[in-house]
């Protein structure tokens, strides 16, 4: 089992202390969060919290996970780095490889691309996207990154995207490790179908077994059953029985944090790292 530290939406002046600390503490994943705006009007409520309230939103900044990110590999070794997720259909498929291509690299295959939908139609249309064929096209992005960074040239011709042979260069010795994020039988399907790992949050252990038997049927269905597979789990667990049981249920990577992160954070820096170097001493160490 490795351990994941997310953080989001907090002072830009703790991310680098923070990933050097959880570097040195031996935590296997450095998570981070994407959003590229906040729209003034929402349609429809915030997904992740119980009443749908998003006024958490206002005024937190929130930085381009990829430049971050690349930031992060700078001033570590060792820890991967995770988006969680990217909101990859609002993006354009042929500029997304290139970042990834090139993150994946810089940071000596540490990337972990963690992708998912958008919960708003407003980051569609500020983004000039479909939001109708989102599902569709997010699958036929995923294939066309995986061409992409192959290193080879590659085309793609469909209803959506007309790409010409092309090659990007450079590329990393292999294609990051795809985790699908999501809360529905679509999402299910496609981590079954195209991805390396699945990504729950908010789940009870009654939930984590069925819905990995979900993503699981999906991989036999798609002769994937015997492939390496993870799974990234954001669920409590106070003691380490209750994680070792996570891990018996499937769990190969377990989330774990300080703080709510869908409140304001008003916790110091050294708080937080105090908190990483004990998670470290107490439980990383003796798991």
């Amino acid at each position: 089992m490795e351990f994941q530290i997310a953080e989001s939406m907090c002072d830009i002046d703790h991310y680098l202390p923070l990933a050097q600390a959880a570097d040195e503490a031996g935590f296997g994943v450095f998570g981070l969060g994407d959003s590229i705006l906040y729209p003034e009007v929402a349609q429809d409520k915030y997904p992740y919290t119980p009443d749908g309230d998003r006024s958490f939103l206002e005024g937190a900044p929130f930085l381009d996970p990829f430049q971050l990110f690349a930031a992060m590999s700078v001033v570590t070794t060792n820890i991967k780095f995770a988006f969680g997720v990217l909101k990859l259909p609002i993006r354009d498929p042929v500029l997304t490889a290139k970042q990834v291509s090139s993150l994946a690299v810089m940071s000596n295959e540490r990337l972990i691309f963690g992708i998912g939908l958008s919960p708003w139609i407003e980051d569609f249309q500020a983004c000039s996207q479909d939001w109708k064929s989102r599902g569709k096209r997010m699958d036929e992005m995923i294939q066309i990154i995986q061409g992409l960074m192959s290193g080879e040239y590659f085309e793609w011709k469909s209803e959506y995207y007309d790409i010409p042979k092309i090659k990007l260069c450079p590329t990393p010795v292999k294609m990051p490790e795809i985790v699908i994020g999501g809360h529905s039988k679509p999402a299910y399907r496609r981590a079954g179908q195209y991805g390396n790992g699945v990504n729950f949050v908010s789940l009870t252990e009654d939930e984590l077994v069925e819905r990995m038997k979900t993503v699981n049927d999906y991989r036999k269905q798609y002769g994937r059953e015997n492939e390496p597979f993870s799974v990234y789990a954001g669920m409590p667990a106070f003691t380490i029985d209750d994680m070792k049981r996570l891990e018996e249920k499937g769990a190969t990577c377990l989330s774990v944090g300080y703080r709510n992160p869908y409140e304001p954070d008003t916790m110091a820096l050294q708080d937080k790292i105090d908190w990483v170097k004990r998670f470290g001493d107490e439980v990383i160490a003796k798991y």
